[in-house]
């Protein structure tokens, strides 16, 4: 697969990413995800199912654009790719990416969401609503690469 290919396919991926994501968020957030209802989950199959789902879509798109997506990016730009931290900066400057500490700070969210929970509820609706808060800011980082390439006349 080249460069434009693999581009194309990533951004498929992304764009059902994010679809996904925003189902499970209107699911998971219909109604507020409080103390009580984290106390539900090991009695209720549905609501942890919704959980899971939420929390695997949050993790898998934020790993997609950052992983891939970022990195295929600056190569086609011909931006020389790095470590994680240097290609975020990078995209920091070029303008796709607003702040590159909130970006680090959702990729913490993740051992909260899936680890911290068994231990303290308090840390698992914080770290889901904290998600939950910032799904535009990680959508429209996705959006961002993806209009600088429609505007490039790449396909999708």
């Amino acid at each position: 697969m080249d460069k434009l290919e693999r581009l194309a396919f990533l951004r498929r991926v992304v764009d059902r990413e994010i679809h996904h994501l925003n189902y499970s968020a209107g699911k998971m957030f219909s109604q507020p995800f409080t103390i009580e209802s984290a106390e539900q989950l090991s009695s209720n199959e549905e609501l942890a199912e919704q959980l899971e789902a939420f929390i695997s879509r949050f993790c898998r798109l934020q790993d997609t654009v950052g992983d891939k997506l970022l990195p295929a990016w600056l190569d086609f730009l011909e931006e020389k790719t790095n470590v994680a931290i240097d290609n975020l900066d990078k995209a920091e400057k070029i303008g796709v990416l607003p702040s590159v500490d909130r970006w680090l700070e959702l990729r913490q969210l993740r051992n909260q969401m899936i680890h911290e929970y068994i231990e303290d509820l308090n840390i698992l609706v914080d770290a889901l609503q904290t998600a939950h808060d910032n799904l535009d800011f990680l959508i429209s980082v996705a959006e961002a690469i993806n209009t600088d390439l429609d505007n490039r006349g790449l396909p999708r």
